[in-house]
């Protein structure tokens, strides 16, 4: 029977009206894309002009109520209706971290290069993967790498790549430190054979002040949170070094086995630097992979008067750095620096569809250097802006203005008697309770600072965060705004003391 060689009918395809395809970017679009930008230029502009205080105070049941109303099957009909929704249910509210009355958390304000750049890179829309998909792209990021571990004090033997974060950040870090070991010291490719039988002996030494990514880390890395050994902190809550290498001789004592030290260069609650130069000693003595987590503290690599405080940086196998912490970036825009290129091959895989080992572009495919991003934004852009518009010294005045405004008001908290500080900071974090007369009791302390840190939330007028150490609730300071000055912080401890002397009169 001879078969049917007839296809089968298809359907022509609907009509295509004039301007049907115009809200996809395209060079047929340009006047939806003009609208669309001017209409969210607009809503940046009234978000300027409009936020005198860092938050609104609107609670979450009450904003909730408006999410209510949207139906995602009913499209609305313009972009001013669109923005005008979202200025309802997201600008009115949203955090303003550029307002010199926000010190709370890590977030810092942002330079203006670093915006234009955003706008590149979300129209263009370009993945660093690979070199075919960023070209250009691709050496503006190695460049800044260079550029970066020059500064850090890296030969140029190093490398690294742009994450989407400090944690993400860490995690490569101890990644390539554990899998160094393996190899240089087991001859075991875990890549390959997954985790020897060694590693539930694998030890890596933290100060307990370390950030709560590490613990993050070692669970996925599946080594659990027995790998970590926390290392008591000494004055102004740093990594004892003394302290760092009676741990280190116990663990071996033990039988277990020692593979690598993470030191930070600005702890999250306190802005203080491990002994830097005294661990990577240590790191040296007992072949540790050093990691220095400088999420926070990389900042000051762009300053003259503060560099020093990053003495031993350089002894570093591998460094996070938040540009989006200290490097004044919208999120996200981060990297991991490593001391030598040939690190980065333990997390190299070639796939035949993307980066095949007889690929043309050897040594321009970003991919090569990470382990949990494919597609991935150019970030690098927009430091670039910024360091070409601006310089790496006008950055670095701003952190010397950071600094320089967080030590006086250490002072000032440490001359008022209503307030008990708890340590001074190498960068700009300050630890500190409302404290007054009367108050003798560790939990009525705590029951008063927690008043303050909500009231002062709800208002809206000054934003500060809060953390416990030793079990004993604090109020924190964290000031990345060059704009704030000893005026601001005399009114934001103004606002906590109204707080506060209202939480006695009523208790």
């Amino acid at each position: 029977m001879q078969a049917n060689l007839i296809a089968p009918e298809i359907n022509a395809p609907a009509i295509i009206t004039a301007g049907a395809y115009k809200d996809i970017f395209h060079e047929g679009a340009a006047a939806e894309y003009q609208a669309a930008i001017s209409g969210a230029r607009q809503l940046v502009s009234s978000f300027l002009q409009n936020n005198r205080q860092p938050f609104s105070g609107i609670r979450p049941d009450e904003l909730r109520a408006l999410f209510d109303q949207v139906a995602f099957d009913t499209p609305l009909p313009d972009y001013d209706s669109l923005f005008r929704e979202v200025e309802t249910l997201y600008v009115n509210h949203a955090t303003a971290f550029h307002l010199p009355h926000y010190i709370a958390h890590l977030n810092c304000p942002i330079v203006i290069p670093a915006l234009a750049a955003e706008v590149l890179i979300a129209a263009i829309n370009s993945s660093q993967d690979t070199w075919d998909q960023s070209a250009g792209g691709t050496l503006m990021e190695q460049k800044l790498i260079s550029w970066t571990c020059n500064e850090i004090g890296f030969s140029s033997d190093a490398d690294g790549v742009f994450t989407a974060g400090g944690s993400q950040s860490n995690l490569m870090g101890l990644l390539l430190g554990r899998d160094h070991y393996a190899r240089e010291y087991l001859h075991h490719n875990i890549r390959k054979h997954g985790l020897p039988p060694e590693a539930s002996r694998f030890r890596i030494f933290v100060s307990e002040m370390t950030h709560f990514s590490i613990q993050n880390t070692v669970s996925l890395m599946g080594l659990g949170e027995q790998s970590l050994v926390k290392v008591k902190t000494g004055r102004g809550f740093r990594i004892d070094a003394a302290q760092l290498e009676q741990a280190v001789r116990k663990e071996l004592e033990q039988g277990n086995l020692p593979i690598a030290v993470v030191a930070t260069a600005g702890t999250t609650d306190f802005g203080n630097i491990d002994p830097l130069a005294a661990i990577s000693k240590i790191a040296s003595r007992y072949k540790l992979w050093f990691h220095v987590d400088a999420a926070y503290g990389c900042g000051l690599l762009l300053s003259a008067k503060y560099r020093h405080l990053l003495n031993g940086i350089e002894k570093a196998n591998s460094v996070t750095t938040d540009f989006h912490k200290a490097f004044f970036q919208p999120i996200s825009s981060s990297a991991l620096l490593v001391k030598h290129h040939q690190y980065l091959d333990l997390i190299t895989h070639h796939a035949d569809y993307l980066n095949p080992q007889e690929n043309d572009f050897e040594g321009l495919n970003q991919i090569n250097k990470t382990i949990t991003q494919s597609t991935r934004r150019f970030d690098a852009l927009k430091l670039w802006c910024t360091l070409r518009l601006m310089g790496k010294q006008q950055l670095g005045e701003y952190t010397d203005t950071i600094i320089d405004t967080t030590k006086r008001t250490a002072a000032i908290i440490e001359q008022d008697p209503d307030f008990e500080l708890l340590t001074h900071s190498d960068i700009s974090a300050l630890v500190f309770r409302y404290l007054p007369a009367g108050i003798t009791d560790n939990s009525t302390a705590d029951k008063l600072n927690q008043y303050i840190k909500k009231e002062m939330f709800q208002e809206g007028k000054a934003i500060v965060a809060g953390t416990r150490v030793n079990d004993a609730f604090y109020l924190k300071f964290t000031l990345l705004n060059p704009i704030t000055n000893i005026d601001d912080i005399r009114d934001i401890l103004g606002i906590i003391k109204r707080h506060g002397k209202a939480f006695i009169t009523k208790n």
